[in-house]
């Protein structure tokens, strides 16, 4: 009797393995924390996009899902030329790859739990990004990322990981009462975890995103971090912590938007708000890590990372504002950040 022989069939990859658990056993609490956070975004996703569309029936998102060859892949959601926001991106990206050695050891730096004998580590990253650019120049724009990322073995088994992420507000005109509310939700979430956090975090978030060669800041600020590992607090805590701060997004966006998005304004306060996201374009291009690192990534998809990139922008030749003005005042802030809570 003649036997076929038997192929050589390499293992599963790890997200092969992943992909087949989810199929047969769905997402639970005792599932892989990767398993968790991929499920959760793609939850916030689905009702942060279903309260956006809410406010402008008549537009809709266009959503591109897409699949990365060493496996995960992404949902990109972008809206374009709405009556409330000229740009408007919700992406949810999940990638699993190889670290190698020079990578791992730049990482050590802030995780020493990677061991630094090894030539490669597994990884994997699942991160929900948020910017929002709305038409009127009375309402802000708002950007948001939350991300998880951890190293693992040849069999799947987690032995790095971190949480990172925050969210931001920049105006083109200010309103302290928007200032306000948007940092107050922020500490609420932040302070049932640590009621240092809020303080730490925004201060962090001024830092972060300070415009060097402008000599200001890109907008007013809320909360930024990264690293945050078992030497902060364990999983389960700060995966609590970042579920709470995306729960806090829209109560600290949506009375904002609604409030300002049919406010009257002029073809100059138009500009302005042009020339305030000249300066989002710089930050993002020149100085933002996320966008560096992830045009860095092999196998990139450029249009998802560069869907924070608002529609319109403007760059004027020595461009001043009037004395006493309200474009005055928001400049002076953006040059010297301010505790609005």
């Amino acid at each position: 009797m003649f036997t076929q022989p038997l192929e050589h069939t390499e293992a599963a990859s790890i997200a092969d393995r992943d992909t087949l658990r989810k199929r047969e056993s769905g997402v639970t609490d005792s599932s892989p924390m990767r398993l968790r956070m991929e499920d959760m975004i793609k939850s916030k996703q689905k009702e942060i996009i279903a309260a956006l569309e809410a406010l402008d029936p008549s537009h809709k998102f266009r959503t591109d899902t897409w699949s990365r060859p060493n496996g995960g892949g992404g949902i990109s959601c972008v809206l374009q030329g709405g009556s409330v926001f000229e740009k408007a991106g919700v992406n949810t990206s999940i990638v699993y790859g190889t670290l190698p050695r020079p990578a791992i050891q730049k990482m050590r730096v802030n995780h020493k739990a990677l061991d630094p004998d090894v030539d490669s580590l597994e990884f994997f990253a699942a991160g929900l990004s948020l910017v929002l650019h709305p038409q009127n120049p009375m309402a802000p724009t708002v950007h948001l990322n939350y991300r998880y990322f951890e190293t693992m073995d040849k069999d799947g088994v987690c032995n790095a990981w971190w949480f990172g992420g925050g969210t931001d507000l920049t105006p083109s005109y200010l309103f302290d009462e928007d200032a306000i509310h948007f940092h107050r939700t922020i500490k609420d979430a932040c302070d049932k975890h640590d009621r240092a956090y809020y303080p730490r975090f925004k201060s962090w978030c001024d830092k972060y995103f300070h415009i060097p060669h402008r000599h200001e800041s890109r907008g007013i600020g809320g909360i930024f971090f990264d690293d945050l590992d078992e030497e902060e607090k364990d999983q389960e805590q700060l995966f609590s912590f970042i579920k709470d701060c995306l729960g806090a997004f829209l109560p600290s966006y949506m009375p904002l938007i609604e409030k300002r998005r049919d406010m009257p304004y002029t073809e100059l306060q138009k500009d302005w708000q042009q020339l305030r996201r000249g300066r989002y374009v710089e930050f993002n291009l020149v100085h933002d890590r996320g966008t560096a690192f992830g045009l860095q990534t092999p196998g990139a998809r450029v249009e998802s990372i560069l869907m924070s990139l608002p529609l319109t922008a403007r760059w004027m030749y020595m461009h001043e504002p009037d004395k006493n003005s309200r474009e005055e005042r928001l400049l002076s802030i953006l040059k010297s950040p301010v505790d609005w809570v």
